[in-house]
């Protein structure tokens, strides 16, 4: 019989599983994960750096179908806690100046470590290569039915995830469904912070090329958000931290979405056009195919000319005004059509999940059942790039645990 059966090896369900034991040591507690080892997908997280935390954090970071529920910003488990919690395990954290933090290593793999250490050394069970495929409670008591036995847990702490990453990573949505079948209530589950498939006929020419850019999306040709940042050109169509960012609401509605790239956002368009009319007079016995080179990467400035319809071989004196009228908007609003997203399998976090009405936020715990406890991702919370994910994930942990160290 545990005290406490946590059912997921990730992020979540590590800090939990370490938290729990830092608070009471005498409190027996099991991690039950599916894969052979626990935080593999910890270990993908900030392109191998882990984006521990943000401390720029606000509730409008976050994503739901009840946003009105969400109050990460004033929680009282937040960013002191994680810090303090990190710092406790051995874990050194460090901020940029855009707010983003990482481990002094910059290492994903030393937090894992840290986390799988701090659960050894305070006497936390870890079993791999176990799959729950059902639980029962009766008595006060829980059965957790695996493959190969059943476990008897007092409280159960689902911190599964959901399926960005795929089942390489544990992200089978195994445990999503067998809530589902239990009747907990749901919402649609999207990919979210992920890569965009467009029409590739520039992305093509483009491939491998990065920009700083600022990115636009539009839905049924309302723009619904926009984002400044890295821009990577791809055979499919468009990635990077910048269009990532605007990536949720694609799967999430039926209709037409186009992203349009500005790409000098230091330049207002009558300073773009003036800049433009100098290197005319500036370049006037230059062809017009180097006539963007040294202001644009060569290639994009070149597919550019192509869209404007202007010859790669001509005189750039030979260009009219309304060669640099054209020029002009590409270069501010070159446009792509979105087709899809590159789905879960590359996906930093799934949107959707267990609905929030289903839990009382204040303890994770379900309103079904007393002594279950629903945290991080598979929640219908998700968070923007940033660190936001990762803090929902420390900070639903923190306040599981403590609501379930009061019962006791």
């Amino acid at each position: 019989m545990y005290d406490v059966a946590i059912i997921g090896g990730g992020a979540a369900g590590l800090c939990a599983a370490v938290y729990l034991k830092q608070q009471n040591n005498a409190l027996n507690v099991v991690v039950l994960e599916a894969l052979d080892r626990v935080g593999k997908k910890l270990i993908t997280t900030g392109n191998g750096r882990c984006n521990i935390t943000n401390s720029n954090l606000k509730n409008c970071f976050y994503h739901s179908q009840t946003p009105n529920l969400i109050n990460i910003e004033n929680n009282k488990f937040g960013i002191k806690t994680t810090l303090e919690f990190f710092k406790k395990i051995g874990v050194e954290i460090v901020f940029e100046q855009n707010g983003k933090a990482y481990p002094a290593s910059y290492q994903a793999s030393s937090v894992v470590d840290a986390l799988r250490f701090s659960a050894e050394e305070n006497g936390v069970e870890i079993i791999c290569n176990c799959c729950v495929t059902d639980f029962k409670f009766n008595n006060q008591e829980y059965t957790i039915i695996t493959e190969n036995s059943n476990i008897m847990a007092k409280n159960i702490i689902f911190a599964t995830g959901l399926y960005s990453g795929g089942v390489k990573l544990g992200s089978t949505g195994k445990a999503f469904n067998l809530l589902k079948a239990k009747g907990f209530k749901f919402e649609k589950t999207t990919p979210a912070i992920v890569q965009l498939k467009t029409e590739n006929t520039i992305t093509k020419q483009l491939k491998g090329i990065k920009i700083d850019a600022a990115a636009s999306i539009y839905f049924n040709n309302k723009k619904i958000n926009s984002n400044f940042g890295e821009v990577l050109f791809t055979e499919y169509g468009l990635s990077g931290p910048a269009i990532m960012a605007l990536s949720r609401e694609v799967e999430r509605n039926k209709g037409e979405f186009k992203v349009l790239l500005d790409c000098v956002p230091n330049f207002n368009e009558q300073q773009l056009k003036e800049m433009i009319l100098q290197r005319v007079e500036n370049l006037k016995n230059r062809t017009t195919q180097d006539f963007l080179t040294g202001f644009l990467n060569k290639r994009l400035g070149q597919v550019i000319l192509k869209l404007a319809n202007i010859p790669l071989n001509i005189s750039s004196a030979e260009l009219e005004l309304k060669d640099i009228k054209k020029l002009c908007n590409l270069i501010k609003n070159l446009e792509f059509k979105v087709l899809a997203t590159t789905g879960f399998i590359n996906s930093q976090v799934t949107a959707g999940g267990i609905a929030l009405s289903e839990v009382n936020l204040q303890t994770m715990c379900s309103k079904k059942h007393k002594g279950l406890y629903i945290i991080g991702e598979i929640l219908d919370i998700d968070g923007d790039c940033g660190g936001y994910n990762l803090q929902w994930a420390w900070t639903s942990a923190f306040t599981a645990a403590n609501s379930i160290l009061k019962g006791i």
